[in-house]
């Protein structure tokens, strides 16, 4: 089992996920793991919130070099099944305890989150421009929201890697602590929520996430319309070969 369901205390669900084969990349096993436990948790009728995080010091590294080159050969979209917004369109709140590191999609992904707490020491990056393609899964919209467009232009641009420390630093709007006390942070946050009633939570969760779901659609059109260009360039397949994983 790739993503491991737990209950810490009453009302508060804790994913973990623990692919270590694949070093939580988003491989099938993690992306239907996901998608089975967060509609468990929606089924239970007594989970009032949710706490995601990753294992050791990695939280989620993105796609994975079959998937990269999969859509660079137009075998398939980065939006399939709209995998890439589980955690928005999740019913309930989504705390996204990011302990370790996350990269491209990985990071996008944890930022879909209602609440997110990021860690000193992890590295941080939305790294897709490293291999020569533009952003996807909602990035160009999602980013300049959560971490304001300066900063989101500067992580989208340059694709570098940012320690949590660093983010802290620029004015990243999030929690930043040290590793070992991400994820218990995180669960005091649940337990905030989770005295709440779950009508009240998820009708803010509604209101909170209006403007961005109503964005979306358009921005994923244009991210797709941008892939069509720059994945057809020429040598892109060698470079995403060579610098995957560097």
């Amino acid at each position: 089992m790739t993503v491991h369901l737990s209950y810490p205390m009453s009302g508060v669900a804790c994913l973990q996920m623990e692919d270590r084969q694949g070093r939580n990349t988003f491989t099938e096993a993690l992306v239907c793991g996901l998608v089975e436990r967060i509609a468990e948790v929606e089924r239970d009728g007594t989970t009032r919130v949710i706490v995601l995080h990753g294992y050791d010091s990695l939280f989620c590294a993105g796609g994975t070099l079959e998937e990269l080159v999969d859509i660079a050969d137009g075998r398939r979209s980065f939006d399939e099944g709209n995998f890439y917004r589980l955690l928005l369109d999740c019913r309930l709140p989504v705390i996204a305890a990011m302990q370790g590191h996350a990269m491209g999609g990985g990071f996008v992904f944890g930022l879909y989150a209602d609440l997110v707490v990021l860690s000193r020491e992890s590295l941080y990056g939305a790294n897709f421009m490293k291999y020569g393609f533009t952003p996807g899964m909602g990035a160009t919209e999602l980013l300049p929201r959560k971490l304001g467009l300066p900063l989101a232009s500067e992580m989208l641009f340059g694709a570098r890697s940012y320690h949590g420390q660093q983010l802290a630093d620029r004015g990243a709007p999030f929690p930043v602590l040290p590793r070992a006390e991400v994820i218990s942070h995180a669960l005091g946050l649940a337990r905030d929520l989770a005295d709440k009633p779950e009508i009240a939570l998820c009708r803010l969760k509604d209101a909170l996430t209006a403007d961005l779901r109503a964005a979306l659609p358009e921005a994923v059109r244009r991210e797709r319309c941008m892939h069509e260009e720059t994945f057809a360039q020429e040598g892109i397949r060698q470079r995403i070969h060579h610098r995957y994983g560097n």
